[in-house]
């Protein structure tokens, strides 16, 4: 059973890669629940015991409703991860090499972007017969179609003992051949091409390099997996399926897929963004409640901010805090931080904990070094928005915002039992 969710996992991450792709996914395993899709431009008709979604493209948000009363009971992640995304204008010929201008999106470990085979995903934007509603369709070159070559060491003797990568020298994929004789347009080309479509119906696209090999198993017990995008494609899926999985309880279960967090959350679709506050009101319109019902339901709301927590590292331990050293397989992690980088309190902390033992899982908790500057995650910025109790959680992996993240096999089995618990109630 454990091996079987980290799978279902893994198959869930290969389909995702980007934002887009995702949404896209999320939404099938929605609709083999029995979701049914409402639009934000339309009125809504909620009805109990019945689950919807709402597809904003990189962002996406899922209830179920059992009781006008409950309250709130909310797992919030996000659909992106750090990647490299191609600008407007892309083709750049040098020396016969055709290579693509790049910007890096969000944080990643720049060189395990190197020596990789990367493939390109997205979403184009077409011309259509309303100006104001372009059509868009996505797009996946499905097979390595770039790589961004390392310099030998023979040209950088001193590699080894660490290069700085210039982002906008150092980080260009290389596509093609024949620089001299490939016209401007040739991206453009490729995507009309892969498309199946008439270049000139091309406006705009939003693309993002990917590596284009699978996910894995690692170790001798297969212990581990090592995969592209599990910060922090992992808890979303997790949200997801507990969601989906959900049959009973109290309240309105929602699983909030926000995107945009790897560079702040400022955006329509992030979770800086009035989208879940918005959400949380149209259905307590939907379900005919006054504005202080809708007030005492939100007091008694509860969100699980789920975000891929930090393990302790097997040959740097010393930058990790003396006492609280999260271990790959031994259960969710709860982040704390006295500075309030997460949200998570003693009373938020102990639900969770609550929530652990009723479903039979380890927990583990994770406070940074205290002379090391920690990140943050979408609970904070959410609670800017929507004022309810909240906690913040992940499951512990290594290589964090590396090409290739490393996590526990059981724990992904783990975190899924704990938000079915939490859906439950």
């Amino acid at each position: 059973m454990e091996k079987k969710s980290a799978i279902e996992m893994m198959s869930f991450l290969d389909k995702s890669k980007t934002p887009f792709h995702a949404v896209k996914e999320s939404i099938t395993m929605l609709k083999e629940a029995g979701f049914e899709e409402i639009f934000p431009d339309e009125k809504w008709n909620l009805e109990k015991s019945k689950g919807y979604y709402i597809d904003y493209k990189s962002a996406i948000m899922a209830f179920k409703i059992y009781s006008n009363d409950g309250g709130y009971h909310i797992i919030g992640s996000h659909t992106d991860s750090p990647s490299i995304m191609i600008k407007p204008n892309a083709v750049i010929k040098e020396n016969g090499y055709v290579k693509l201008n790049s910007e890096i999106y969000g944080g990643p470990i720049l060189n395990t972007w190197l020596d990789r085979p990367l493939s390109i995903a997205g979403k184009v934007v077409l011309k259509s017969d309303n100006v104001m509603k372009p059509d868009e369709v996505l797009v996946d070159f499905e097979k390595p179609v770039a790589i961004i070559p390392n310099l030998a060491i023979h040209l950088n003797r001193e590699v080894n003992k660490g290069v700085e990568l210039n982002k906008q020298k150092d980080m260009l994929p290389l596509v093609s051949l024949s620089g001299d004789y490939i016209g401007d347009d040739y991206l453009i080309k490729m995507l009309s091409n892969q498309l199946d479509i008439d270049a000139d119906t091309i406006m705009d696209y939003e693309l993002y390099m990917y590596e284009a090999s699978k996910s894995s198993f690692i170790g001798f017990n297969d212990e581990f997996i090592s995969s592209p995008r599990i910060d922090n494609l992992a808890m979303l899926h997790a949200s997801l399926v507990a969601l989906a999985d959900s049959k009973d309880g109290s309240g309105i279960k929602l699983v909030a897929g926000f995107d945009n967090e790897e560079v702040g959350s400022m955006s329509k679709t992030g979770a800086d963004s009035t989208l879940l506050a918005d959400i949380l009101e149209r259905i307590s319109i939907s379900l005919g409640l006054e504005r202080e019902e809708h007030l005492m339901n939100m007091e008694k709301s509860f969100m699980i901010s789920s975000d891929m927590a930090h393990a302790v590292h097997p040959n740097t331990p010393e930058k990790h805090d003396p006492t609280n050293r999260p271990k790959i397989n031994e259960g969710p992690v709860i982040k704390l931080s006295a500075n309030k980088r997460y949200t998570s309190d003693s009373q938020s902390s102990a639900v969770f904990m609550g929530l652990c033992n009723e479903a039979s899982v380890p927990y583990q908790k994770f406070v940074n070094k205290s002379d090391e500057a920690g990140g943050s995650t979408i609970g904070p910025i959410s609670s800017t928005h929507v004022s309810i109790k909240s906690v913040d959680i992940g499951n512990p992996m290594l290589s964090m915002h590396s090409i290739r993240e490393l996590s526990g096999t059981l724990d992904h089995y783990h975190i899924t039992k704990v938000f079915g618990r939490f859906f439950t109630i």
